[in-house]
């Protein structure tokens, strides 16, 4: 382990979608509507690409699957945008496995949530990242979600893992702008600071972090691009007006657990069919109307 000689802030910024993974009638990954969906972010001005997250339903991927949708999607986007690949899981020697097979394909990065389920304690979340990051040569970005995951990666623990100089970035998506301020204590500013949380993005950006993994860019990705570069410009009343009408999509796009209502709006669209993998189940009648109003207020194709 060594210090880091390169910038998380410089490899990416602004709005990494978290892109949906579109599914046929028979559930299986469909491979022309995810062409469709690549091609739309390109065009909207997307700022990167996450692939197989969790908001792609990667726990009901198999591996096989898992490895050819990554692989497939990195040839799709031929590189219009960077793509980073989601492997992680609550198994050092699963995620290492899953990311060397994936490694060949053109990715940009990785990205690791926080073992789910086995609740590590910070030395155990330590050691799990620091063992990838030593074996992976890609860059590595952190993703806490302790709402998903039960166990919290630190600051304190985030600040030991951004002294690696594969780890580049963390995706931070415990909605907290506090837990923003004491990660930014502790690490360098090249360090890159992601939210996880479209709800509280905007006072993210203006703390000064780099930019946002975003479920709403699905819908908005112009908006979420926006978003993200006025702040940059620091047109802050401008980016809070733009803020202000995805608030309701926000609200419509997590009132049912992630991806559920995300993937309806994207069917909506047009851009893939509405199937889901079980446990997923679809989206409640009872608020299609809700979500047809928020995509209007928010400029939704």
């Amino acid at each position: 382990m060594s210090a880091r000689t390169s910038n998380g802030s410089d490899r990416f910024q602004g709005s990494l979608v978290a892109l949906i993974t579109p599914f046929d009638a028979d559930n299986k990954v469909d491979y022309p509507a995810l062409k469709r969906l690549i091609d739309f972010h390109v065009e909207q001005g997307s700022d990167g690409l996450v692939i197989a997250g969790t908001t792609g339903e990667s726990p009901t991927l198999a591996t096989d699957e898992h490895i050819a949708l990554i692989h497939r999607a990195v040839e799709m986007v031929d590189g219009r945008l960077p793509v980073i690949a989601g492997t992680g899981s609550n198994s050092t020697a699963q995620t290492m496995q899953l990311s060397r097979n994936v490694a060949d394909s053109g990715i940009d990065a990785y990205l690791l949530v926080v073992p789910y389920y086995n609740k590590p304690v910070q030395e155990g979340l330590f050691r799990h990242f620091s063992t990838l990051a030593d074996a992976l040569e890609k860059p590595v970005m952190l993703y806490n979600v302790p709402g998903r995951t039960v166990a919290d990666l630190l600051p304190e623990t985030v600040a030991r893992l951004a002294l690696h100089e594969n780890i580049v970035a963390l995706k931070e998506a415990t909605g907290s702008i506090q837990r923003l301020k004491d990660i930014q204590k502790l690490v360098e500013p090249s360090f890159g600071l992601f939210s996880g949380d479209d709800f509280t993005v905007l006072d993210f950006l203006i703390e000064g972090g780099h930019g946002v993994v975003t479920v709403s860019g699905n819908v908005v990705p112009a908006a979420m691009s926006r978003l993200c570069r006025l702040v940059r410009e620091g047109e802050i009343e401008a980016a809070r007006e733009l803020d202000a009408t995805l608030q309701d999509l926000n609200t419509a796009l997590f009132i049912e657990s992630n991806p559920i209502p995300v993937k309806w709006a994207v069917a909506e669209m047009g851009l893939a069919g509405p199937s889901i993998r079980l446990p997923l189940t679809e989206y409640s009648d009872k608020h299609h109307a809700s979500m047809r109003a928020a995509m209007k207020q928010a400029g939704a194709a």
